[in-house]
């Protein structure tokens, strides 16, 4: 189901009067640095060696996080097996999703076969790991301009939507079995920091990262009749003139070399899903919201200071849009962006936004902070008590 993938802050001079979710907070405010029951751990720190050969450079992780992510694939398993009972589903992606792995751009299907030798888990399913965050991410993200002209990028990580609703624990078990494999990796060539990343394990896509010095670039998903689904189904066919949007994502953060040059890939490549992507600069009004068609870019919205927009906001609705009434973050996001002012605005303030509910919900994975002029990435694993809001 494609759905509300991240909540990007979208400044506007106001905030229209609009559903709001139950279980809505006010605005948070001293949660940084993480603690409390919402903080449910820090985010492991590993190494990417891009000089490796691709199919060893996920070895060591995977090592680490093989226990998890083999927990995961049982519960997906399960799932599916729901769903049919024969248990046939996972044997056509056993059988069948193994045969695409070739045609998945280098080194993205090098590094897939590699993740499954090192973890044991059938390629297949691996594969399937790799491309359904095509179609089933939801998250908030953020670019917001500071007083001194600095840029804050931050997102929450929504993910599982659908995927196994546990009554008894009020929490969507995949999310819940996802958390384990939240890292973040330092991604190296030459010793050399290329860029960072929060990941899951095994996951060879980027959804969240940061080019030090230089940009920073979160993916939202975006909902359209022409979703990742049809993307998917083409490329299998054999129509594979678009790029996969985490491995485009990834692309970008490794040969990119400036906020404008990203902004230009992102903008114009052709896509297999329709999509958000949201990017920050390393100077004064250089934030984004690219709107995304699978073939072009529908809009550019950026941080205008002259017309008092000093953050861009996007959940999972196009900004000129309302949002569905049932998955309104976005209000309660921009009420207390605005509630912050932008003379306050810092890590410390945009995780106190991501922290307040229903920004905070049961589909939240992580959250990522990142300050480009620093070149800062922190993560922490993220909970949301009861009563919260399903997503």
């Amino acid at each position: 189901m494609d759905r509300f993938c991240c909540i990007l802050l979208v400044s506007l001079s106001g905030v229209s009067t609009q559903f709001v979710p139950p279980y809505t907070e006010e605005c948070q405010t001293g949660m940084y640095p993480p603690k409390g029951p919402t903080f449910k751990g820090s985010v492991t720190w590993y190494t990417i060696d891009l000089d490796l050969p691709p199919s060893e450079r996920w070895k060591l992780i995977i090592t680490d996080k093989k226990a998890e992510l083999v927990t995961l694939i049982q519960a997906i398993r399960d799932l599916a097996n729901a769903f049919v009972p024969s248990g046939k589903l996972i044997d056509l992606v056993d059988k069948d999703l193994p045969l695409i792995v070739n045609t998945l751009p280098y080194p993205f299907n090098e590094e897939i076969k590699g993740i499954a030798t090192a973890s044991g888990v059938p390629l297949g399913e691996v594969v399937l790991f790799n491309i359904f965050y095509e179609v089933f991410t939801v998250c908030t993200s953020l670019v917001a301009e500071d007083s001194n002209g600095n840029l804050i990028h931050g997102r929450n990580m929504d993910f599982g939507l659908f995927m196994g609703w546990d009554m008894k624990n009020r929490s969507w078990l995949i999310t819940e079995k996802l958390k384990p494999l939240v890292v973040n990796i330092d991604f190296q060539r030459g010793n050399k920091t290329v860029f960072k990343s929060t990941n899951f394990a095994g996951y060879v896509g980027m959804l969240t990262g940061i080019k030090p010095h230089a940009f920073t670039l979160t993916m939202n998903e975006r909902f359209s009749l022409d979703g990742g689904y049809i993307g998917i189904v083409e490329w299998i066919l054999g129509h594979r003139d678009g790029m996969w949007m985490s491995f485009l994502t990834r692309s970008v953060l490794e040969n990119a070399t400036s906020y404008e040059e990203a902004k230009r890939l992102l903008a114009q490549t052709k896509l297999l899903a329709p999509a958000y992507f949201i990017l920050g600069g390393n100077q004064t009004g250089q934030g984004c919201v690219i709107t995304r068609s699978r073939v072009l870019s529908l809009d550019i919205w950026e941080i205008e200071l002259k017309l008092g927009r000093w953050y861009v906001l996007e959940t999972n609705y196009d900004h000129w849009k309302e949002p569905l009434f049932l998955d309104n973050r976005r209000t309660p996001a921009m009420k207390c962006m605005n509630q912050t002012m932008q003379a306050n605005i810092s890590l410390k303030t945009v995780y106190d936004v991501l922290s307040t509910k229903p920004v905070l919900n049961k589909l939240t994975t992580y959250t990522t902070l990142m300050d480009v002029n620093e070149g800062k990435l922190e993560s922490y694993i993220r909970d949301c008590p009861n009563p919260c809001m399903p997503w």
